[in-house]
């Protein structure tokens, strides 16, 4: 998404872009809740693209403890979409013809004049500015920067979608319609509701998005956890379909025996988990010449700021700006680092301090963090909000 954001503001601001993507299908069914921020609703609207039906509407925050009791609750109204409806939206607004799927980046290079991207099937494309938005695993910030890389944060999340109609009666009107929290010890259990396929937002056909954030050891516990049925250990993810049912029996076990029976009765609801060891990533650098890195490929944040598509956003907006005030590209992509740089850093930042008491160990620093923002107070007004960012 950060590569059509970039890439649609960019032909707003009259420039000839084109887009290479490494996968051959179609991107779809990707991700899953995204809380839609209000910058991200702006800079939708400032593309011409209509944002009246983009998620469900919600406006209530509720934490619940283990014996199923609501201790806290708060107003927050707020819009939660998923990953594959913002896609879509930015996709249908970009011209099919100037979209080319199956170009694997092998690598770049360039001089005064231009830019060039050489792909894995031989062919090249010159241009005066090349754009990564390439996501973590990042192929041009591989190049560029060698040595940045991921930091695993110390935990995991447990994600799934369930159907609204899965729930009984008794869930669904306890749970459903807020974002609901459970707070075991050094834990966090998160559920809201989100569009259903093909954003269906009919009351009955809508999802819920469940995450659970567990500590993990990097040395122990993670690669347990990432190790399938053959024996391999995967790199960063695992597949879905590969995570072992030892690993799934062991969390529900824990449901079981740590979470509120509202949310006991949410996880056996789910069919399919999917497991998202939590990184971060922080780059030091986001130009190199004619070369700009933006969105995830330059900065990952942990999810508990819910600013991933805004940060993106935010990126290409100041590269634009950037580029209108002036001609010469290097220059425009100095000016671009100056100004995403330390906003960035202060994502990752607020990111890290909102997700400490979830770590599997923890520096002095990283405890003081834990004891500030680990309450029920804190957690549900700090949640998936940028009020505190940018206060």
């Amino acid at each position: 998404m950060s590569g059509l954001l970039s890439a649609l503001q960019l032909r707003r601001a009259g420039w000839d872009v084109d887009i290479y993507e490494r996968v051959e299908g179609e991107l779809s069914g990707r991700g899953a809740g995204i809380i839609a921020q209000p910058e991200l609703i702006k800079r939708l609207r400032g593309l011409g693209l209509a944002t009246e039906d983009l998620g469900v509407h919600f406006a209530r925050r509720q934490i619940i403890d283990v014996q199923g009791r609501v201790t806290r609750e708060i107003e927050c109204p707020q819009i939660a979409t998923a990953w594959e409806r913002v896609y879509r939206l930015l996709r249908d607004g970009f011209p099919p013809e100037r979209y080319h799927r199956g170009k694997a980046l092998a690598k770049v290079t360039q001089d005064a004049r231009a830019v060039h991207a050489h792909f894995s099937d031989g062919e090249t494309a010159g241009a005066d500015l090349l754009i990564g938005a390439d996501g973590i695993r990042s192929t041009v910030r591989q190049q560029f920067l060698p040595d940045v890389a991921p930091l695993y944060a110390g935990y995991t999340a447990w994600r799934a979608l369930i159907a609204e109609e899965a729930f009984p009666p008794e869930t669904h009107a306890a749970v459903f319609d807020s974002m609901a929290f459970g707070l075991p010890p050094g834990e966090q259990f998160l559920s809201y509701p989100v569009a259903g396929p093909d954003n269906d937002l009919r009351v009955g056909r809508r999802r819920t998005n469940v995450i659970w954030y567990r500590p993990a050891d990097e040395h122990s516990k993670l690669p347990w956890l990432l190790t399938d049925d053959s024996g391999k250990t995967h790199a960063l993810s695992i597949p879905p379909h590969l995570i072992r049912r030892e690993a799934i029996a062991e969390m529900r076990a824990s449901a079981e025996r740590l979470l509120a029976p509202q949310f006991r009765a949410v996880v056996r609801l789910i069919e399919e988990p999917l497991l998202q060891p939590i990184y971060d990533l922080l780059s030091q650098r986001m130009a190199f010449g004619r070369v700009a890195i933006v969105g995830d490929a330059a900065f990952v944040a942990r999810p508990h700021v819910g600013a991933g598509v805004s940060k993106a956003s935010d990126d290409a907006a100041a590269l634009v700006a950037a580029l209108q005030a002036t001609s010469d590209v290097e220059s425009a992509l100095k000016a671009f680092e100056a100004a995403r740089l330390p906003e960035n850093g202060r994502i990752i930042e607020w990111a890290r301090h909102l997700g400490a008491f979830l770590q599997a160990s923890q520096t002095e620093a990283e405890a003081a963090r834990a004891g500030k923002h680990s309450s029920d107070a804190a957690v549900i007004v700090e949640t998936a909000t940028l009020d505190f960012l940018y206060a």
